[in-house]
Formats: C-alpha cells, sequence, structure tokens
C-alpha cells in the first residue's frame, strides 16, 4: 500500500490516547494505552512493518468521504458508488463507559449489498515485539511475546482467519445491515464489559452526548463558529483526563521535510504548549481544563531540584526522563528517517517556559478563580529564577541543536514572566518584592530594544549580534510588550512579511540564513507564525488584510477542519498531526480578528 498524505487522516482518541483514521477507514497509528505508550499500529512510520487495522469494501469503484459527526469527535468514514454505499463510524469510550482503553469500529450498509474486507494486524511496542493470535469463544486474543506488553483483543460479529497472527475476514452487509468490531486492552482474565450485546450502542450514544455537552460550554458565537468548535475539541483530545496534562501533538516521528531528519516525538507535554493551549481553552470558557493543568504543575514544581525551576516538558504522566531514541527498524513516513521517540531536547534550557506559564497563570487567576498560596510560592521562586538567569543563553523557543544564543524570544517571555508575575501580586496583593520584580522587567525591556534592533534592517531580530528575523517576534504585540502601531513594530511586521511570508504562510526563520539549529534539510511554514500573522495584521488596523489571510490559511486545513504543524508550498501536511500550536493560534487570531471587524463595522 501507498503512503497516504498525511492530510488524509481523522483523528480520535478518548483523553488517554489517539489514533489517526484514514479516508479508506484504515488505523494507521494508533498508541496504547496512553498518548506516550508504544503503537500497536504504526503503518504511518512503515507501511509494511508497522500494522494497520482496516475495514474497506472489498471491491474498487468506490468514492470516499470523511466527516465528523456535528461537534463531536466520532468520526464518519464513507464509501460511495452506484451500487453501494457503507460507513464506518470510529469512536473511542470515555468515563464510566470505559473500563479498558478501546477502539469501537461500527459498520453499516446504507445501501447494498456490498462486500467488505477487514485486516487487523497489530504490531506490538512499535513493531518491535513478536505476538501470537488465537481465537476464544467470541474473541481473537493478540498476545505480545514477553510481560510487559498488555494483549489485545477483538470483539467480532463475523467470522474470521487467523493469518501469520493477522485477522482477516470478508463478509457482506445488505442494505440497513451493520456489524460492531471492538478492540481493547485485555488487563486481565475476567470478563469484559463490552460482551453485552448492547455495549457498543450504548458507548456510541455516550461518546455523542460527552461531546456535545463539552462542546455546548464554549461562549464563542462568532464568525467562525465550526472552525473554533474543531479546534477546541482538538485540543481537547490532547489533553490528558487522567493526568491534566496536555499533549503537543498526537502523533511521533512525521517528518517537518519528506526524506528528512527532522523528525521528533511530540506525545509529551511542553510548558509552553500546554500553558498557551490553557490560555486559549479559557478565553473560549473553558475551565476544567486549565484547573486540571494548574493541579499538574505544582505537582512538577514539587518535584523540582531547584525552587522555581521546571524542565521545559515532561512525560504525560510527568515522568522526568525523555531520553531519545530512534526506531532504525522503521523505514518512516514515505522514508523519512529516522523514526525517534522520546526527545533530546528535554534537558535543553529555555528560557521562555516561565513567561508562557505565567501567562497562563495570570488569564487563569483573572477569569477561573483565584490562585493557591501553595502555587504562588512555586511562581515566585519562579519568578526569582528568571530574574537571576534572564541573561542567560538558551536553545530558544525552535529548541536548537546548534548551539544556544542570546534569542529574542526568550528575552521578550522573561519580560512576560516578570510582567505577568508583577500583575499578578498586584491584583491579589500578594507578597512580592515588587520594586526589584518592576527593575528588572524594565531591564529586560530596554535590553530588548538597545540589543535586538537592526538599524539596517530596520526590525528586530532573532537573536542578539544577528541580522536575520524569526517569526517569534510576532509574539511582541500579542503579549503587550509593543504597541501594534509603534513605528518600530510595523517596519519588523513589514520585513517579517518580506522575508518570511509566502502567500498566507510563515516561515519561522530561514534556516540557510539562521541560527544554525545543527540541523540538515529545509522546513515547512509553521502553522502557529501563520496565525501570529494574522493577528498582527488585525491588530495594526490591517483587518480586512487579515481577514483574507485567515480565509486562505482556512482553505489549508483539510477536509475535517484539522491542522499538522507545518505546511509545505503545495499545501501538503508537514510535521506532527493534529498539532495543538496550529489550532491555539487559530483559536487566538479569530477571537481578536472578530472583535475587529465588529468595531470595523459599528
Amino acid at each position: 500500500m501507498a503512503y497516504q498524505p498525511l492530510e488524509n487522516y481523522g483523528f480520535i482518541g478518548d483523553l488517554h490516547t489517539v489514533a489517526l483514521v484514514g479516508v479508506d477507514a484504515s488505523v494507521d497509528y494508533m498508541c496504547f494505552p496512553h498518548f506516550d505508550s508504544p503503537t500497536v499500529f504504526a503503518a504511518l512510520l512503515d507501511d509494511e512493518k508497522g500494522g494497520r487495522f482496516k475495514i474497506a469494501p472489498a471491491g474498487d469503484g468506490f468514492r470516499h468521504k470523511q466527516m465528523y459527526l456535528p461537534d463531536t469527535n466520532v468520526l464518519l468514514t464513507r464509501f460511495l458508488s452506484t451500487d453501494g454505499l457503507v460507513e464506518v463510524t470510529d469512536f473511542m469510550p470515555l468515563e464510566d463507559m470505559r473500563h479498558t482503553h478501546i477502539l469501537i469500529r461500527r459498520v453499516n450498509a446504507v445501501r447494498g449489498p456490498v462486500d467488505l474486507r477487514l485486516e487487523c494486524a497489530p504490531r506490538f511496542d512499535y513493531a518491535r515485539v513478536d505476538h501470537k493470535a488465537e481465537v476464544r469463544g467470541a474473541e481473537i486474543w493478540f498476545t505480545p511475546e514477553g510481560d510487559e506488553v498488555k494483549p489485545l483483543r477483538l470483539r467480532s460479529a463475523v467470522p474470521v482467519e487467523i493469518v501469520e497472527g493477522d485477522v482477516i475476514a470478508d463478509f457482506t452487509l445488505a442494505s440497513g445491515e451493520s456489524v460492531d468490531f471492538i478492540l481493547e486492552t485485555v488487563d486481565s482474565d475476567t470478563q469484559s464489559a463490552t460482551e453485552a450485546a448492547d455495549y457498543a450502542e450504548r458507548a456510541f450514544q455516550h461518546s455523542l452526548t460527552f461531546w456535545r455537552e463539552w462542546n455546548a460550554k464554549m461562549s464563542y458565537r462568532g464568525r467562525w463558529q465550526e472552525m473554533i468548535s474543531r479546534s477546541a475539541l482538538t485540543l481537547k483530545l490532547l489533553t490528558s483526563q487522567k493526568y491534566g496534562s496536555i499533549a503537543a501533538a498526537g502523533t511521533f516521528g512525521l517528518p517537518e521535510e519528506i526524506g528528512g531528519e527532522r523528525n521528533w516525538d511530540y506525545r509529551f507535554t511542553w510548558v509552553r504548549d500546554a500553558s498557551f493551549t490553557v490560555a486559549s481553552l479559557i478565553q473560549l470558557g473553558f475551565t476544567e481544563e486549565a484547573s486540571a493543568f494548574m493541579r499538574w504543575v505544582e505537582a512538577r514544581f514539587d518535584e523540582a531540584t531547584e525552587p522555581g525551576k521546571l524542565q521545559i516538558m515532561y512525560g504525560i504522566d510527568g515522568r522526568h526522563d525523555l531520553t531519545e531514541q530512534t526506531l532504525d527498524h522503521l523505514s518512516g513516513y514515505r522514508d523519512s528517517a529516522p523514526v525517534r521517540i522520546g526527545n533530546g531536547a528535554y534537558d535543553q534550557t529555555q528560557l521562555d517556559i516561565y513567561g508562557e506559564l505565567l501567562y497562563a497563570v495570570n488569564l487563569y487567576d483573572e477569569r477561573v478563580q483565584p490562585i493557591s498560596y501553595a502555587l504562588w510560592q512555586d511562581l515566585s521562586a519562579a519568578t526569582e529564577w528568571v530574574c537571576k538567569h534572564w541573561r542567560d543563553t538558551d536553545e530558544g523557543i525552535w529548541e536548537v541543536r546548534g548551539g544556544q544564543r542570546e534569542f529574542i524570544y526568550s528575552r521578550l517571555t522573561d519580560w512576560v514572566a516578570m510582567d505577568r508575575a508583577i500583575r499578578i501580586a498586584q491584583r491579589r496583593s500578594l507578597p512580592a518584592p515588587l520594586a526589584r520584580w518592576v527593575e528588572v522587567r524594565d531591564d529586560i525591556h530596554n535590553e530588548i530594544y538597545n540589543g535586538f534592533w537592526s538599524k539596517e534592517k530596520q526590525a528586530f531580530v532573532q537573536y542578539k549580534g544577528g541580522d536575520t528575523l524569526d517569526a517569534s517576534a510576532l509574539m511582541m504585540p500579542l503579549v503587550g510588550f509593543i504597541a501594534s502601531h509603534d513605528p518600530r513594530w510595523l517596519s519588523t511586521l513589514t520585513a517579517i512579511e518580506e522575508e518570511l511570508v509566502d502567500d498566507a504562510l510563515v516561515y519561522r526563520y530561514r534556516p540557510e540564513a539562521a541560527a544554525s539549529d545543527g540541523l540538515e534539510g529545509a522546513e515547512g511554514t509553521f502553522g502557529i507564525c501563520s496565525f501570529w500573522f494574522v493577528e498582527c495584521l488585525a491588530r495594526s488596523g490591517q483587518v480586512d488584510k487579515a481577514r483574507l489571510f485567515f480565509e486562505k490559511l482556512h482553505g489549508y486545513a483539510n477536509h475535517l477542519g484539522l491542522y499538522a504543524e507545518e505546511l509545505d508550498p503545495a499545501g501538503r501536511f508537514l510535521g506532527n498531526y493534529p498539532q495543538a500550536f496550529t489550532h491555539l493560534a487559530l483559536i487566538n487570531s479569530a477571537l481578536f480578528l472578530d472583535e475587529a471587524l465588529d468595531r470595523q463595522q459599528r
């Protein structure tokens, strides 16, 4: 089978893990039972070895269509021809309908008869562990070698055949007939709740109700309701119900350049990404996720080896060690190797994380509920850490592997950390050395104006002493550091548009001109930067242009309204998918643009 474009995939999950389902109804990526667990299906990363779970018409001539059931994360894949119409509904049960981790695939013939073929071919532990398959009554058990990986069992209402450890089934559905297939992890030999004849239907109804009730809490009622709703639902799917942490993306190993080496594992919780996600959700009226994340952050502070100091990222469960390794037996998506798991950036210094965290905490304290005194003590210690280290070099937001620099984004977010800490302390009358904090905040402000401004470029540059541009500077007006109509900002915005913008798409920097990131090859445009640019345009008064660019960016979404991390010049998805960064920036830009358009029309 040939690799599908990344944009061909839908996205489902149970708030513990996720799966990608192609327009051909093939589950080509799934980690079980958690976001950062090993894969059981990874055809997306090696078409021959990775494993898949596919249900599709046996014949040719069918067209594919895919959609989410309205206001939910329940995915519907449709196969249409003149002779038949079949639908495959994919979802994972949630909450009290989830006694283990379960994937339910419902197949319904709207118009038939239609001959179908099922292929369930798991490959445990990133396709590193062999398994055996055996029929046990109404179930087929897939049992991996060793004791470290849990078995899977497939419940099938149609006869199956076991072929070299895989399950194959050929069956026919007449008009109006349907059949359910239930795949779940096995925690013990005890009876499973999925054995009940009506389990799949009850789980389906429960899933619809859960997602629709959650989506109904959204406060946004503007021009782009459907787009914002889908982005919010996507961010929710990346949120761990158990821990309160938030994954940066659903996948690992998907390339930033086809055939290149820029292939990372994004299934972890970056303090930066999660904080921005929480801030966006708060602005939409979602508060439970924010509260859970605050508790998760407090636990990380409690584990810190130095008061107030955090790692840049952690495992979903909060673990600290994310040692990077390569899966050399996997060829990678379209031969993009190496396939990496873990992330070597986990022990980098990235000074920006305190700014993004305090940005989110300030919103939480202001709009959700006042933070606890214990969290304030942690944040005060973090602010003190920034006071001591803001002049340090670091690897920056883009996690360069070519050496540390004094990056403008790190300085900017250090300023944000000081500014938001001061705001929280003043609003709540909390104990803080405000005079010293204000002095440090002002020192950082002056340092940015004096050390990062290029007279030749008439723009703020990527790092101190450099002369190249970085799209992360787009955050300067978005966090309130500089006025959107300040002449220095307007000339910076113009320079960024001239050097980094292609159509409505924005490169984060030009690798050939920027600080060395220590890697070979090129990359695509960055979704978060593109939506930052839209908001900057709107804030600078270019509202009509901002709206045009925003609508163009909407045109780059896939058929489901989802985005990856990057886009190539032809609009193809690159990088891990779906990407929280892109969706949260879409939300923020839409919210501001909506307000700007309302003001313009008054």
